[in-house]
């Protein structure tokens, strides 16, 4: 092997390039000294310039590089990728390893992006079909964490579980007093159309005062809980998730389980107690503004007194329909819950897997309000309540 002349750049600087021609196809680049942004390094450019066009194969040598940021490691990036693309051999074996290693994730990270938009896209058919075949494969896993809810419950009443009272405080500040805002717009909007659409259907056969049933019934009864239950679900159910997820991608879960620390006992059931506690509080107010709503719209638009309006509310109204809201509040509240903690624990160990928890847990937690919301309704139906 014949050397040539060593050619050299950047010795006025706190830099040094060397590019050491070794005759047969291969070329050594020399670096020395301080490799950092503030030095003023040399563009790619102009190393590429400098390397011969038969170049076959390429080497460093580091014995002298003193310091260097992320100003050598963009280089080296994309002097390696300029390499892979005309296919020139790399002997990365004289970088540091911490550039090494650093290449090699920076290297992997945008394969990863690329396998994700390149998936074949799929028709309606087929993606209806992968998410019901994925569905029923999570299926163990959920019977099994909703046993493992179970269990701790039972922990949990014995006085055997590892449950800090502070923390379901803390979730019911969060997931009640907080959420009032957005349940009192979506409430007092609902009951808002509630009545204008009864009231269109009532004012052809003359019984517009009918529309304090209607809302008062349809609020307390259905709407109220299903309409919070929505809300919490995209709400707070989506923030169990992303915070289980979180926890479980800088291995904090894991923590407490080498502590001995139950993760169901500390994590779930805080958030899953608060939300059974809340969501049929939640549900109350939400019919309350809503009747509001319609109190508005029947006295202001359609000429009903109000006290009139009251009155057939307070007619309308019974015991059975506060029974009816307030146990579906109550299962919405629990699935919300079980869907965002689920998720929240299922999360994979990246932050796009954080995000993807969050979305499934919005989409979990609407699905299983919408199953027990049917088998609910009927249920109720038969039994003639």
């Amino acid at each position: 092997m014949t050397a040539s002349q060593p050619e050299t750049d950047g010795r006025t600087a706190g830099w040094c390039l060397t590019v050491t021609p070794q005759g047969t196809g291969a070329v050594g680049i020399g670096l020395a000294g301080r490799w950092r942004l503030e030095e003023g390094l040399p563009a790619v450019e102009a190393v590429l310039a400098r390397l011969p066009p038969d170049l076959a194969c390429l080497f460093f040598d580091t014995r002298e590089l003193t310091a260097w940021d992320t100003g050598l490691l963009t280089l080296l990036a994309s002097l390696l990728a300029e390499s892979r693309r005309r296919g020139i051999q790399v002997d990365e074996a004289g970088l540091p390893a911490g550039v090494r290693h650093l290449l090699a994730m920076a290297a992997a990270a945008p394969d990863q992006r690329l396998a994700t938009r390149t998936r074949p896209r799929q028709g309606l058919v087929s993606q209806v079909g992968a998410a019901a075949i994925d569905f029923f494969r999570g299926l163990p896993a959920m019977l099994a964490f909703l046993g493992e809810i179970i269990l701790a419950a039972g922990r949990l009443a014995t006085g055997r579980a590892r449950f800090r009272a502070s923390d379901l405080w803390l979730e019911i500040e969060e997931v009640g007093p907080k959420a009032l805002i957005i349940v009192s717009v979506i409430a007092f909007l609902v009951g808002l159309i509630l009545a204008y659409l009864g009231a269109d259907q009532l004012r052809l056969v003359g019984a517009q005062i009918f529309i304090a049933d209607l809302v008062a019934i349809g609020m307390v009864r259905e709407v109220g809980a299903l309409m919070t239950g929505i809300i919490i679900a995209g709400r707070t159910g989506a923030a169990f998730a992303a915070q289980l997820g979180t926890m479980q991608v800088n291995e904090e879960i894991d923590a407490f389980r080498a502590l001995g620390i139950p993760a169901v006992e500390f994590l779930v059931l805080p958030r899953m107690l608060a939300l059974l506690l809340m969501v049929p509080l939640l549900t109350l107010y939400a019919a309350f503004v809503g009747m509001l709503a319609g109190l508005l719209v029947a006295v202001t638009i359609f000429d009903i007194g109000m006290f009139e309006y009251y009155t057939e509310t307070v007619r309308a109204l019974s015991i059975k329909h506060f029974v009816v809201g307030l146990s579906k509040g109550s299962v919405y509240g629990a699935m919300v819950a079980f869907a965002g903690c689920l998720r929240g624990m299922q999360c994979g160990r990246s932050a796009e897997a954080v995000g993807e928890a969050a979305t499934s847990a919005v989409v979990t937690g609407i699905l299983l309000i919408t199953i027990t919301a049917s088998i609910m309704t009927i249920v109720f139906y038969r039994l003639g309540i």
